[in-house]
């Protein structure tokens, strides 16, 4: 008879349990339906970078706020009409990058990546500090399909 293993095994099931959930979320991303008939859709992203910025990222269409981006690598998506889009993140402090213009036509795509950035700095008496900072960045699709398979959905 084999003596048992030495290590925790709740912690293996929970490893295996955690792969499973993502591969589930991760499968649930690539079996997304089409966007509806007439009708195109953007994708939004983010990647999970713990040394910056962990709240949320405010993204509006043409002025309206639409999603808000997660910090924790998930990514989701809207359907919207054909149309001329301006793309913009909500962010202290004004910077390049942080409105896109898109035209999308029906059945069309559009990967919009938010990349947080830490740099803007604020100093008030003595203690500097960080304000966040978001930038986009419109990521082509063979770029961004592979990068969202490691992304799991948040929701549409």
């Amino acid at each position: 008879m084999h003596p048992k293993p030495f290590g925790p095994m709740p912690l293996r099931g929970a490893v295996a349990a955690a792969s499973v959930l993502l591969g589930a979320a991760t499968a649930a991303w690539a079996v997304t339906p089409a966007p509806p008939v007439g009708m195109a859709r953007i994708w939004f992203y983010r990647d999970y970078q713990p040394s910056v910025s962990l709240n949320v990222a405010p993204v509006a269409l043409n002025g309206t706020t639409v999603a808000y981006v997660p910090p924790d690598g998930t990514s989701l998506y809207r359907d919207v009409p054909p149309g001329h889009y301006r793309i913009s993140v909500s962010s202290d402090g004004k910077d390049q990058n942080q409105e896109k213009d898109i035209d999308l036509a029906a059945g069309q795509e559009a990967f919009v990546k938010v990349v947080p950035s830490n740099s803007w700095i604020e100093a008030r008496d003595w203690a500097p500090f960080h304000r966040d900072q978001f930038h986009l960045s419109l990521v082509p699709a063979q770029v961004a399909r592979p990068e969202l398979s490691k992304h799991p959905l948040y929701g549409g």
